[in-house]
């Protein structure tokens, strides 16, 4: 073989196992999330993805399905926590059945505030941490729903409105709830609201101004009718394993951008409740305040409920919201 011969096939060779090492360099992540693409959540994760990919040079690359396409919101955290994907995007109140902890801030009244929420959050982290921790999972982002309130047809003047009203609500505190203020309370899964409207199975929501315009709500519903009541939250979760296996620079990004996905996350919450208002009033929507008797109510059973949770709660979540408590004084 002639010397340049032999110099053509060392550069192929170099150049295919440079090729080689970057194609292995990289990794793919799939991740699911139970919310469309208008939602903030959503457009949080996508901020979250944009900047773990260009901070890593490409090194890490997410694939995000969004608003159920791949799996079930209410199926994403058994599919972190198998492996069968890395990383997705969760409800945390959904899974009130496997531990007290993500029922508290379901519970009426005590985060009805986004200042309150932070503050439960942040007494929350270390239990979350070990939660989370003992199933082969890690909790990157935390971001709080904007208030609730009432999809109605007619105005809602007081507490005799709501009887016997068909409504759709998302977890086992709120059907408390609804049925302690006299409604026909339904769970439902997010994805599942415009079909029970279009079978008569519900007649009305209890949620956030996002996710009525997340639905078209004006499509079904004429007034929102706010309470406050609670914030509670989503999780962006990986599972451990898919974590570590990354170089450590490239975890670290990942865990950083996480935080910053919390932070901003926050805000895009704060600026979604007005903004989702101001749409609802766009399609023509009537917006109103809870009236007293309604708030007065919520507040009995929100209180009610806390009493119940402490008894079924562990010394450590009652830490936890002994924590909290301490730190609104």
């Amino acid at each position: 073989m002639s010397l340049k011969s032999l110099l053509r096939v060392c550069a192929l060779a170099t150049a295919t196992v440079a090729s080689a090492g970057s194609a292995f360099a990289a990794t793919e992540w799939t991740m699911a999330s139970g919310y469309p693409e208008s939602s903030f959540f959503t457009q949080n994760i996508r901020k979250f993805i944009e900047a773990v990919e260009e901070r890593t040079n490409g090194e890490l690359k997410i694939d995000l399905r969004s608003n159920d396409s791949l799996i079930k919101l209410d199926n994403i955290k058994r599919a972190v926590q198998s492996g069968q994907i890395p990383i997705g995007e969760i409800r945390m109140g959904v899974y009130g059945n496997e531990q007290e902890m993500f029922n508290l801030d379901n519970i009426p009244g005590v985060v009805p505030t986004f200042e309150k929420s932070w503050k439960l959050m942040e007494a929350q982290k270390p239990f979350y941490d070990k939660w989370f921790g003992r199933h082969g999972m890690q909790v990157l982002t935390y971001v709080a729903w904007p208030g609730q309130g009432f999809f109605t047809k007619e105005p809602i003047t007081s507490l005799d409105d709501i009887k016997d009203v068909r409504l759709r609500i998302y977890s086992q505190q709120t059907q408390i709830m609804g049925k302690e203020l006299g409604a026909i309370a339904i769970i439902l899964p997010f994805a599942e609201v415009p079909q029970a409207f279009a079978t008569g199975m519900i007649d009305a929501l209890w949620t956030s101004a996002q996710s009525g315009t997340d639905v078209q709500v004006w499509d079904y519903l004429d007034v929102f009718t706010y309470t406050g009541t609670m914030h509670n939250k989503n999780a962006i979760i990986v599972n451990q394993r898919a974590l570590r296996a990354l170089p450590d620079d490239v975890r670290q990004i990942v865990i950083e951008e996480g935080e910053k996905a919390t932070a901003r996350g926050w805000e895009m919450a704060k600026a979604a409740s007005d903004e989702r208002e101001q749409v609802l009033k766009d399609h023509g929507m009537t917006i109103n305040q809870a009236p007293q008797d309604i708030l007065d109510r919520i507040d009995e059973i929100g209180k009610e409920m806390v009493a119940d949770w402490v008894t079924r709660a562990s010394d450590e979540e009652k830490a936890v919201y002994e924590d909290y408590q301490a730190s609104l004084k």
